[in-house]
Order: structure tokens, then sequence, then C-alpha cells
């Protein structure tokens, strides 16, 4: 096993029972009071892991205070550059002591992947939402202006929609037009993509037209739910 994946396998490990108590933990309140929503890289250090958010020389210990699970997910999806895109919320607890990392208490765990080139999306602070499948290939993106699927085989379709919050976390985005009929549906669910291992925190199912894909979103930058 690669030297950077058994770093992050032994950060997920320790320790063993305090990890399983903080899995079966309760989940804490929906209010976001005093969290900052964050995208940078995950890397394992010193028997830890740590998080440096995007374009900045800051890092934070990294606590899973909300029972995320993303000390595990790391490992499982460490590369040989132990090195991971995500996108998290979480509270920043300052260090007291001088030269010692501040802490960041994970909340919520928006995404998790193997990438170098997240941290220079553009276009994410615009996005409302982004979902995509397999089999055939699939990705919606849904902004203020509008949704954009593209399919395999298909012509991208671009139109407007609307928006229906369903409760316990669940969305309904809808339209009607070109003749077609589009249906995104979303769970606040764990979702990992068959393909890329990445790790979402929606599951979605695609129906246009009656033909059903499913696959995992998560929200982009425009939204912070």
């Amino acid at each position: 096993m690669m030297r950077a994946a058994r770093s992050l396998l032994f950060v997920a490990l320790l320790p063993l029972f305090a990890g399983c108590q903080l899995l079966d933990a309760p989940r804490q309140s929906a209010s976001h009071a005093g969290q900052t929503r964050m995208q940078g890289e995950l890397t394992a250090a010193d028997g830890k892991l740590v998080f440096q958010p995007c374009q900045e020389q800051r890092r934070y210990i990294v606590n899973d205070s909300g029972g995320t699970s993303v000390l595990q997910q790391a490992a499982s999806l460490a590369d040989d550059q132990g090195k991971l895109f995500a996108d998290v919320r979480g509270r920043i607890v300052s260090s007291a002591a001088a030269g010692t990392d501040s802490q960041l208490d994970v909340e919520q765990l928006y995404r998790l992947e193997r990438s170098g080139a997240a941290c220079n999306d553009e276009n994410f602070r615009l996005l409302i939402l982004r979902a995509a499948g397999h089999g055939p290939e699939w990705n919606l993106k849904a902004s203020g202006k509008g949704l954009v699927l593209e399919r395999e085989g298909q012509p991208p379709l671009a139109v407007p929609y609307m928006e229906e919050q369903l409760g316990d976390g669940r969305l309904n985005l809808s339209t009607e037009a070109n003749g077609q009929k589009v249906e995104l549906w979303l769970a606040t669910q764990r979702c990992v993509d068959s393909v890329t291992g990445s790790v979402q925190h929606m599951s979605a199912e695609l129906r246009v037209n009656g033909q059903v894909q499913r696959g995992c979103a998560y929200f982009g930058g425009a939204r912070n739910d």
C-alpha cells in the first residue's frame, strides 16, 4: 500500500473506538450559525488529517464533530499523492498556541474527490447544484439562469426550471420545454460515484420523458443548505 494512503488510513482508524462512537452520535441541529463553508485540499500529516483552503496558506486540523465520516472516506479515496479535494462546512477553532494549526470542526461534508483542479473551478460560486450519473453518461448543472442537461448521444438542453422543497432535505427540479419533460429528484443521502469514487452529499434521480437514470449530486457555491 502506498505511503500516503497508509497515512490517511492511519488517521481514519485513530482511535478506533472513539471513531465508532462519533459515527453513531446524533447529528447536530440544522442551524448554520457560526459555521463557514470552505473548499480546499485534504492531506495527512503527523497522524492527523489537515485541511488547507483553496488559494490560502492557512491549515486546519480536521475534527469530525458532525459525524460525517470524512476521515474514513478520505482514507478510502487516498491516491499515491495523498491529496484530496474537499468541500465542507464547519466551525473554526483558533489555536491558543503560537505556531500551532487551528482546528476545523467539520459539520457537513458536501463533496470529497480526487482532483487537482477543483480549486480552480471559476463557475463553482455561480452553481446552485450539480448532478451526474453513468450508463449512459449524464450531467446536469443548475444556476440562477436555468439548468443545462447534457446526456450522452443527445444535444445539450438549456431550459428554465422550477424548484420544490419536499421536506426531510428532499428537492425536486422540474421543467417542461422543447417537448421534453425533465425532473430531477434529490435526497440528502450519502452517495458514492460508481466510476470516480467521489463522495457527494445527495443522491439524484433524473427522469426525462419518464426514462429514469440515477446518480449523485452536491450543492454549488451559490447555495449553502
